[in-house]
């Protein structure tokens, strides 16, 4: 296909043997046992031929090989091929998990959601991003494996209005968009919150970024004290 590297789906190893690698989807990436594979996890748990992702027609497709110990996606055994969505996670047999990286989520969001942001007296800010790479750092440690499109998405908004409270109604429209917001339930909106919060909590427990202030809305605690 040739498309540029930057423009590729992508998996990033998450745990496992494999930790903090990543390959370009462009066409079929065979992951098993097998020194063959494309992706080989030297491990007995994993099938000589367990999984398979294939770029289709501008998607991407998993799909089980009759493996022995199973592939998993979100934590669901995967019985049929299935197409994967950004931010999945793909755990091959209990040994290795994967991170899947949409193209659409490598693009600048800055096309749909406002100026970049550029954060530049770090000595005020505990937490920095960069929207064209949609990248996060806290303090000098990178949160990988990247946040999914929707947590980026949360954690911009209050980026950008940092210190300020960001009503739930703000949030769900900056997220997912004004036409689909009507659609998006107080649970989906708790959901993410919850799971950003997560991963800030990983790099940094000592500190809790996001504030709710109950019946108004979410703020973002980034200065240093």
């Amino acid at each position: 296909m040739d498309r540029p590297i930057a423009e590729l789906p992508v998996l990033i190893a998450q745990s496992g043997p494999l930790d903090g690698q990543r390959w370009g989807i462009d066409g079929e990436l065979q992951i098993g046992r097998d020194p063959g594979c494309d992706i080989s996890v030297p491990d007995r748990q994993v099938s000589r031929f367990h999984a398979r992702v294939s770029y289709v027609e501008g998607a991407v497709l998993l799909d089980d090989l009759e493996s022995k110990n199973g592939t998993f996606l979100n934590g669901e055994p995967v019985k049929n091929p299935i197409f994967l969505q950004d931010g999945d996670v793909i755990q091959i047999a209990l040994v290795q998990s994967f991170y899947y990286l949409s193209s659409d989520a490598t693009m600048p969001l800055d096309q749909h959601m406002g100026p970049v942001v550029e954060v530049i007296d770090n000595s005020k800010y505990l937490l920095r991003l960069d929207t064209k790479s949609r990248r996060v750092w806290i303090g000098i440690e990178e949160v990988l494996p990247p946040l999914s499109v929707p947590q980026f998405r949360l954690l911009q908004e209050l980026f950008v209005n940092e210190g300020d409270v960001v009503s739930r109604s703000d949030l769900v429209s900056a997220i997912w968009g004004n036409d689909k917001a009507v659609g998006v339930s107080e649970q989906a909106l708790d959901a993410l919150i919850r799971r950003l919060r997560e991963r800030l909590i990983s790099i940094d427990p000592s500190h809790d970024y996001l504030i709710t202030v109950r019946g108004h809305g979410i703020r973002l605690e980034n200065r240093m004290h």
